[in-house]
C-alpha cells in the first residue's frame, strides 16, 4: 500500500482540530484519497482551518460525537472508509488538571465507542475490504512519562503517564492494542511528539506566545522554563500519519518526533527574536522584556524527547523543517492570519491561565 498511490476513503475523527486539520489538508493536497471529517465541534475544533479544501469533491464533514455508538456505526457504514484515523481527542494537559472528566469521558470512553463501531463494520467487510482496512490511532509521547537528562522514548518504552490528560491517552492506546490482539482488528498506532505550526489553537505555548507578544501581553513561562520538549512541525507529522497509515504494519506503533529539543524559556526567547524582527515594536523594544516566570503546571514532566528510527528505517519518513525554520512559518503565518486568531481570542480563549488545579 502507498500513502499517495491507489485512492482510498478515509474517515478522520478530530479533522477540524490541530493536527486532523492538516492530515486533512494533506490529504486532498498530496492524494487522490477521498476524506470524511467527523467531528464534534467542541472550543478547539474550527472548520476555519478546513476552508481552503472545504468546496473540493473529495472532502465531506459530519458533526458527530466518537461516544454516540450509533452515529459511528452509521457514519462507517454509508461513508464505508478503506481507513480509519482517530484523532478525535482532549488534548491539553492544563485543561486535563482543571477538569478530568471530559477526558476520561472522550479519550477512554470515544475510543472504545469506536472502537466497537469499527470492529463490527470491519468484520461486515468481504476478504479483500478486510485485508486492505486499517484503524491508525494517533497518541501522544505524554503516555511515557518523563525522562532525565539523556535517553529517548521508542516504541519498547514502558508507559508511566503523570497527567490525567496522558492516563487518558494511554488508556486508549492499550484498548487500541487490546482490539487487535483479541480481536483481530487491524490497527496501527503513532505516539507524537509536540507539534507546532499554522492553525494552532492558542492555549498551546507557541501560538499562545506568538500572539501574547503581538498584543504586547505577559509571556508566562512555567517554572524557570528549564522543561524540554521535541518539537514536531505539524505538516511533517501529517506526512508522517499518512505513512503509518498506508503501509504500516497491523499491531505495531511508530514513534514521531522531530528530533529537535528545545527548553521552554528559548522556545520563547527564538519567538520574541523573530516577532521583534518581522513585526517591530519601535515604542516598547524587544518582547523579552514581557517573559514572566509564573508557577509550574502540577506534576510537570521535565523532558521528552523521541527516537524516530523505527519509522524512518521501515515507512522512510523524516521531517523536513529544523526548529528554526518551522518556527519562523508559524510565527509568520500567524502575523498574516489575524482573522483566523482574532475571532478565538474574542471568543472561545482569551489567553488565560489554565491548569491551576484549584
Amino acid at each position: 500500500m502507498s500513502d499517495a498511490g491507489t485512492p482510498r476513503r478515509i474517515l478522520v475523527t478530530g479533522g477540524a482540530g490541530f493536527i486532523g486539520s492538516a492530515v486533512i489538508r494533506r490529504i486532498i493536497a498530496a492524494t487522490p484519497h477521498s476524506v470524511l471529517n467527523v467531528d464534534k465541534l467542541t472550543y478547539a475544533g474550527n472548520l476555519e482551518s478546513l476552508a481552503g479544501v472545504a468546496d473540493d469533491p473529495r472532502y465531506s464533514f459530519a458533526r458527530a460525537d466518537i461516544c454516540d455508538g450509533e452515529a459511528m456505526a452509521r457514519l462507517l457504514a454509508e461513508f464505508r472508509p478503506d481507513w480509519v484515523m482517530h484523532l478525535a481527542a482532549e488534548s491539553h494537559v492544563d485543561r486535563s488538571i482543571d477538569g478530568p472528566a471530559a477526558f476520561i469521558q472522550t479519550n477512554i470512553v470515544g475510543t472504545f465507542t469506536l472502537l466497537e463501531a469499527a470492529l463490527a463494520y470491519w468484520r461486515g467487510l468481504d476478504a479483500e475490504a478486510r485485508e486492505r482496512f486499517r484503524f491508525h490511532h494517533i497518541s501522544t509521547d505524554e503516555v511515557f512519562g518523563t525522562l532525565g537528562e539523556e535517553g529517548a522514548f521508542d516504541e519498547e518504552t514502558a508507559y508511566r503517564p503523570n497527567s490525567p490528560y496522558s492516563a487518558s491517552k494511554a488508556s486508549s492506546d492499550h484498548l487500541v492494542r487490546a482490539w487487535h490482539h483479541t480481536f483481530g482488528l487491524p490497527t496501527v498506532l503513532s505516539n507524537c511528539s509536540n507539534n507546532y505550526g499554522p492553525y494552532h489553537f492558542p492555549e498551546k505555548l507557541i501560538p499562545l506566545m506568538i500572539l501574547n507578544g503581538l498584543e504586547g501581553r505577559k509571556l508566562p513561562v512555567y517554572g524557570r522554563g528549564e522543561n524540554v520538549r521535541d518539537w514536531l512541525f505539524v505538516d511533517d507529522h501529517a506526512a508522517a500519519l499518512l505513512a503509518v497509515v498506508a503501509r504500516g504494519r497491523p499491531g505495531e506503533s511508530y514513534a514521531i518526533g522531530g528530533s529537535q529539543e528545545q527548553r521552554n524559556i528559548d522556545v520563547v526567547r527564538s519567538i520574541c527574536a523573530i516577532l521583534d524582527e518581522e513585526a517591530p515594536d519601535p515604542v516598547s523594544g524587544s518582547r523579552e522584556r514581557l517573559i514572566e516566570f509564573v508557577t509550574d503546571r502540577p506534576g510537570h514532566d521535565l523532558r521528552y524527547a523521541i527516537d524516530a528510527g523505527k519509522i524512518h528505517r521501515e515507512l522512510g519518513w523524516a521531517p523536513r523543517e529544523t526548529f528554526e525554520s518551522g518556527l519562523r512559518k508559524t510565527v509568520r503565518w500567524y502575523l498574516q492570519n489575524r482573522d483566523w486568531w482574532e475571532r478565538i481570542r474574542s471568543g472561545a480563549y482569551r489567553g488565560e491561565r489554565l491548569g491551576t488545579a484549584r
